[in-house]
């Protein structure tokens, strides 16, 4: 089990900052509008039951953070003083954080993935995480799914119409009250990497063209 030594400054912050985003988030998750853009016979995903397996870019994380809270999501955060705090803020949102990254303690992530996706659980990679390059997909969705069995894999984005966006390896975006956000939502694919990266092309394609 990998112990944390925080500093005290670090400390202050994991106990300020993810009570403050996660109300920042339902504040103004309520002022949002969702709009959806689906491949032919493709649903949205928090529409299936669990066990699912789906990727998004980590520069919509805060994006999706209000529509798909109060589901149990697991979702792969790393070990970085970064991920704790997103760790702490989408636990208080009703997602399940599993720890671990592609590049530090990817063997237990994806041991804690594959035990969630065994407890029926929908399961979700920022398939760029945790630190690029941006929009270019990891294996971890597929090495899931090769240790579940899982058929296929979804893809997903979320677009604001209006949103802050930071000057962060992904040019995260924080959606601007009563923005709409548009999903797009490709057909799945077979676990490969090239069609996971071809799916979330996709997404952020239909969402982007159909964006207020």
């Amino acid at each position: 089990m990998e112990v944390h030594l925080f500093t005290r400054k670090q400390r202050l912050l994991l106990a300020m900052v993810p009570p403050m985003v996660a109300l920042l988030v339902r504040v103004i998750g309520v002022t949002l509008r969702y709009r959806d853009v689906n491949a032919p016979g493709t649903p949205n995903g928090d529409t299936l039951p669990g066990p699912t397996i789906f990727a998004f870019w980590h520069c919509a994380l805060l994006t999706c953070a209000h529509r798909f809270r109060d589901m149990d999501i697991a979702i792969l955060i790393s070990h970085s003083f970064d991920g704790e705090l997103i760790a702490r803020t989408v636990e208080l949102l009703g997602f399940r954080a599993v720890r671990g990254s592609s590049t530090r303690g990817g063997a237990g992530a994806l041991r804690g993935m594959q035990q969630a996706y065994a407890e029926g659980h929908r399961c979700a990679f920022t398939a760029d995480g945790p630190k690029g390059p941006a929009r270019i997909a990891k294996a971890g969705p597929v090495h899931l799914a090769e240790l579940t069995g899982a058929a296929w894999i979804g893809a997903f984005h979320g677009e604001p119409s209006r949103s802050w966006q930071l000057k962060s390896w992904d040019s995260f975006k924080i959606p601007k009250p009563f923005a709409t956000v548009t999903f797009g939502w490709p057909a799945h694919v077979a676990p490969e990497l090239e069609l996971v990266q071809r799916a979330l092309d996709e997404a952020v394609a239909m969402s982007s063209s159909q964006s207020a």
